[in-house]
């Protein structure tokens, strides 16, 4: 049976664990909750910070009353709880920077006080955001990690907030059962605090609390990965209509949406893994990774593996922890690592290079990306599978991986179309049919160049654009499926029978070898 987390720091008290360090935000729902143990067990609670000294637990901050101005020394007020005699409680507030290797004193007066509290009813917990054990204490300490708000936990924040707000006239309440599980599943990974305030916000600001509220919790999980400088938070504006072709891929994302949800935790899927991207540059790879978070309504997060290498040892690896830890702690999300195979090349020969720091930053995103259990959607983008590591590629990691090829003609006539409706242009008054079967061998992207450069031209000649203008641009680019023709028939000769194909055309449509350019028979 799994016990809560009051039930564990509660069975350990009994064991007389002499320190117990409870990393977590939250610090007064864990004041909150080791008080209930106290009064459970008949104990006195006790609350220490380097502002305040020892005072009894609820003393507020503007009385002097109990307060003993000597014990903000952290060797003073260890000194007190050694005096002690009755059964107390002693909660530590942030004493994380006293336990850094030079505090030697500190650090040897804990170790003492730990034999000292395992013969006595007393116990020592520190409460603070970051985990700081010395070698010194390993054996002493007990560390509990305090999880984030639970969606039932939000939910009780949620109907609280609902219920004082129901007898004002200036707040509309429009939460019907789909737009609740929304807000609910946008507001996990943030602290009780910041989806109190967040909920507050958005009802200050509009006078109106519904699911189309999403995007204001999405903000606030912003305002958490920019605090910490590993995670850019992407703020996607694409839609899956702006992506043309690649039905496969999409149809797989469209089916993993409504996995996310409780109904289907309830019927006993788990949540998606992630999907890797494979395939020819410009193809709508890193368009499909922006475009899922409209679609799927979560926050999308781009990892840039460069950001993880430090100049001190051991730094690389923990910044790629700190940088794990944060996504989870704003999941639901997507995670996208962009162009993974230039980031981790040459992780196979890191021992002679940096000494192994990229080989251990890979194992450390492996490990993970296998034994994940936090409902973190990764998708990873990579060109060139011969900088993969084999490792990366085998299932288990990904739920699935997708081989992005060469649009075929009907996908360059939807790409077409999409590019110039987007530039205010009435696609039926271009010869799609033309441009595509001219774009043979383009990408998206180079279709996307090709519009782009034909609107420069007309700008400046002081005209409207054209299929002819088009045309012309088209005329005068040299694809990359022509000047990297043997790379990419390595490339899609890798992927058959290696990956999924992302489009709904067949391997052999146009632009790839066996189509087009077969032989042509007359009859």
């Amino acid at each position: 049976m799994t016990r809560t987390l009051q039930e564990q720091v509660e069975l350990l008290i009994r064991a007389r664990y002499p320190i117990l360090y409870l990393v977590s935000w939250e610090e007064t729902l864990v004041r909150d909750m080791v008080a209930e143990i106290a009064k459970k067990r008949n104990k006195k609670l006790y609350e220490w910070s380097a502002t305040i000294g020892i005072t009894p637990a609820g003393t507020p901050i503007q009385s002097q009353k109990g307060r003993n101005q000597a014990t903000r020394d952290p060797l003073v007020a260890l000194d007190q709880i050694i005096d002690q005699v009755e059964p107390a409680l002693f909660l530590l507030h942030d004493f994380h920077p006293f336990l850094q290797k030079n505090n030697f004193a500190v650090i040897r007066r804990l170790k003492e006080i730990a034999i000292h509290l395992k013969n006595s009813h007393k116990t020592l917990l520190v409460v603070g955001p970051v985990l700081e054990v010395p070698p010194e204490l390993e054996k002493e300490i007990t560390v509990l990690d305090c999880p984030l708000p639970t969606t039932a936990e939000l939910s009780t924040v949620l109907d609280r907030m609902v219920d004082e707000q129901k007898d004002n006239r200036r707040v509309q309440i429009d939460l019907d059962a789909g737009g609740r599980e929304q807000l609910l599943r946008a507001a996990l990974g943030l602290t009780i605090t910041e989806a109190e305030n967040v909920f507050a916000k958005i009802l200050v600001s509009g006078g109106r609390l519904s699911g189309a509220d999403v995007p204001e919790v999405f903000a606030e999980k912003q305002q958490v990965l920019r605090k910490s400088g590993l995670l850019e938070y992407y703020e996607s504006r694409e839609e899956f209509g702006q992506v043309g072709g690649l039905e496969h891929l999409k149809e797989w994302l469209r089916k993993r949406e409504a996995a996310l949800s409780d109904r289907a935790r309830a019927f006993g899927l788990p949540a998606p893994r992630g999907a890797q991207l494979l395939g020819v540059q410009g193809c709508g790879k890193s368009l499909c990774a922006k475009a899922v978070s409209g679609l799927w309504k979560l926050p999308l997060l781009r990892l840039d593996v460069g950001r993880m290498f430090g100049s001190l040892v051991g730094s690389s690896e923990e910044n790629m922890r700190r940088a794990i830890r944060i996504a989870e702690s704003v999941a639901p999300a997507i995670l996208w690592i962009d162009e993974m195979d230039k980031a981790l090349a040459g992780s196979g020969g890191s021992a002679s290079t940096d000494g192994g720091t990229t080989a251990r930053v890979f194992g450390t995103l492996l490990t993970w990306l296998s034994e994940k259990t936090s409902p973190v959607f990764v998708i990873a983008t990579a060109n060139d599978i011969a900088h993969l590591p084999p490792e990366l590629l085998r299932k288990g990691r990904f739920d699935e991986i997708f081989f992005v090829d060469l649009p075929s003609e009907e996908e360059r006539r939807e790409i077409f179309g999409i590019h110039l409706t987007r530039r205010g242009r009435a696609a039926k008054g271009f010869d799609l049919a033309r441009l595509a079967g001219a774009a043979q061998g383009f990408s998206g992207a180079e279709i996307e160049e090709a519009i782009v450069s034909a609107l420069f031209d007309v700008f400046s000649a002081g005209k409207e654009l054209e299929t002819a203008d088009v045309l012309t641009a088209i005329g005068a680019t040299v694809p990359l499926s022509r000047t990297m023709e043997e790379g990419l028939s390595r490339l899609r000769a890798w992927a058959e029978g290696r990956a999924r194909p992302a489009s709904a055309r067949r391997a052999g449509a146009d632009g790839r070898p066996g189509a087009e350019n077969g032989r042509r028979l007359e009859f």
